[in-house]
């Protein structure tokens, strides 16, 4: 089957498309990202759990010090999902595909590592004899970062990222419709921690679809039919372009 369809090929692995490096490179980092986040709660949840956990600081502070850094190297990993991905979002929708980059590169980059920052300074605190008041504060800030701030860029960023996804095509619309629902559901985790609520399930469904996205987009790459060439200011070529070769493979 030949549908004439140029592939721009990137320095490096012949015969692969910078398109399909950078879905392949998109995948890995989910993958890094969601590893070292899960990682972290695991390391640190029992140690800064309970009304004991500055003593509980105090006698592990490498295991939250370990945490930390799987939470750093998780945040960095998710923002440069978006940075990866604005060369080919772009193409598509430019306003959508920029938002993504500034809710998810940016602002939850940013609330990633003020939330390790604060794990850090919990470390500090806990070898001062007075350091309760101050300890307490930075614990209920740290604990508003993840339970509720975090969650208003991440699902707008998701939005986005899922909208830019659907209508272009570059993956198949079940899972990138999984997304756009995924994201509504994980906003009412958050707000029902506000009512003191246990509703973190509604997380899962994102956090598996990304999970398959991954494997997806390692294994497949995004749809070669759909992809439109990264100089076109007008796509109408593109799609004249994807309409012959369609012709073409019938």
């Amino acid at each position: 089957m030949n549908t004439n369809r140029a592939v721009e090929v990137a320095p490096g692995r012949p015969g692969m498309s910078a398109d399909r490096k950078a879905a392949i490179g998109i995948g890995v980092l989910y993958i890094i990202g969601t590893v070292g986040m899960v990682l972290s709660v695991v390391v640190t949840n029992e140690v800064l759990s309970g009304p004991a956990y500055l003593a509980q600081v105090a006698a592990q502070p490498n295991q939250v010090a370990v945490g930390a850094l799987l939470l750093m190297v998780a945040g960095l990993a998710l923002a440069l999902v978006s940075v990866v991905f604005w060369p080919i979002g772009k193409r598509y929708n430019e306003t959508l595909a920029m938002g993504y980059v500034v809710f998810r590169g940016a602002i939850e980059t940013v609330l990633y590592m003020l939330g390790a920052l604060a794990w850090l300074m919990l470390i500090a605190l806990s070898k001062e004899p007075d350091a309760g008041q101050l300890a307490g504060f930075v614990r209920t800030t740290e604990t508003v970062i993840w339970d509720q701030l975090i969650a208003i860029p991440f699902v707008l960023g998701a939005l986005m990222f899922y909208v830019v996804l659907y209508q272009s095509r570059l993956v198949p619309r079940w899972l990138s419709a999984w997304g756009l629902v995924g994201a509504v559901l994980y906003i009412v985790a958050p707000l029902g921690s506000m009512f003191e609520l246990s509703l973190g399930f509604f997380m899962a469904p994102l956090a598996l679809q990304e999970m398959v996205m991954a494997v997806w987009l390692i294994a497949k790459g995004f749809d070669p039919s759909a992809i439109a060439p990264e100089s076109a200011g007008d796509t109408s070529g593109w799609r004249a372009t994807a309409s012959t070769a369609s012709g073409s493979a019938a």
